[in-house]
């Protein structure tokens, strides 16, 4: 049951550096959301189109995320509270 508080963490540290990397909650009225490119992108990029957190592993200092939608996954690098790799796994 470690889990559960852990991912409440990591939810809060996407939803904040997704926050910072686009000004604020949402793309601008007219302008069309940034995809990522094909290999990566940011946990906070991945949450917004849906992806969820599968498990989360911690790794030295930092925390190895999983992330999941339908048949596609991607698995993230977390160096702090607002700042993450994610990189595809398929």
């Amino acid at each position: 049951m470690r889990l559960l508080p852990l991912v409440a963490v990591v939810l809060l540290a996407g939803s904040g550096a997704l926050a910072q990397e686009i000004g604020g909650m949402g793309p601008k009225l007219g302008q069309e959301e940034a995809t990522p490119p094909a290999g990566k992108a940011s946990m906070g990029e991945l949450l917004s189109k849906g992806y969820q957190i599968k498990a989360a592993v911690p790794n030295g200092g930092k925390f190895v995320v999983f992330l999941q939608k339908d048949q596609s996954a991607y698995a993230c690098e977390m160096k702090s509270l607002t700042a993450s790799q994610c990189g595809t796994l398929n």
